[in-house]
């Protein structure tokens, strides 16, 4: 996709959703959709103020728009929370992006769909830095491993991704769906599980700008992203395959002194 595209950004409030449309605005037109204000003008963004829950008040944001980053979520635990903004406001999401003709719309899913697999080893040890307890060859999970959610969040994900596989066989609109590792304001993991499943800053800001440019004949896909670490059981390598995503980060080892 060549530049000159206005690509929408929702959660850009957020942490991802921020670091993701920053980047994305030094070669791109970026405007933000956000229940609270997220830029000022200085910035450069636009910014349009609406709850993904209501598809009327959010369908002039995505006027004119070619691609949507959709990072907004509900990361708490009522259950109201999920069915407002992850499965209410992600149909509002696709089908406001559907009615103003966007090419394609990348979906932030995560992990949790996949998280329960930590339960069973050789996982278990990894997640853990039992190094000694891993064996030398392990099956890491891939896009194509049975989908095992941790809780509503991980299920609404799910929710997310095949609503996404629906309105592109059925509209045409190109999905691709991130299955994002854990991302934290200190950019550094917090204990050995969160070591497993890190995510830079920059990892996952090239990972979405390599979505957001992958070919218009990518049509539906799920991919992984975390960084390069040495307990990461999730595959890597469809999504090198599919967008050229390569890590730039990783932490090779726990626990490990800060640089």
């Amino acid at each position: 996709m060549a530049n000159g595209k206005r690509i929408l950004i929702t959660g850009m409030s957020g942490l991802i959703g921020g670091l993701a449309g920053r980047d994305l605005a030094r070669d791109y037109e970026v405007r933000a959709l956000n229940r609270r204000p997220v830029a000022s003008d200085s910035e450069g963004f636009e910014s349009f103020q609406a709850d993904i829950a209501d598809l009327d008040a959010i369908r002039p944001a995505f006027e004119g728009v070619d691609t949507v980053v959709h990072m907004a979520a509900y990361l708490g635990q009522d259950i109201e929370g999920h069915i407002s903004a992850n499965i209410r406001g992600v149909y509002n999401v696709y089908e406001a992006a559907r009615g103003a003709g966007v090419r394609r719309v990348v979906f932030g899913s995560s992990g949790a769909t996949v998280n329960l697999y930590e339960n069973d080893e050789p996982y278990l040890s990894m997640v853990e830095a039992r190094w000694d307890d891993v064996p030398g060859s392990v099956q890491l999970v891939n896009h194509m491993s049975p989908v095992r959610p941790k809780g509503v969040y991980g299920a609404a994900k799910l929710w997310g991704e095949s609503l996404g596989r629906a309105y592109s066989e059925e509209y045409g609109i190109s999905v691709i769906c991130i299955r994002i590792g854990r991302v934290v304001e200190e950019d550094w993991p917090r204990d050995a599980r969160h070591a497993a499943v890190y995510l830079s800053h920059r990892d996952i800001a090239q990972m979405i700008r390599r979505c957001v440019e992958a070919p218009e004949t990518v049509r539906y896909e799920i991919v992984f992203a975390v960084s390069d670490n040495r307990g990461r059981f999730r595959d890597l390598e469809h999504a090198r395959d599919v967008v050229g995503y390569v890590p730039q980060d990783g932490i090779r080892d726990w626990p490990l002194e800060r640089p």
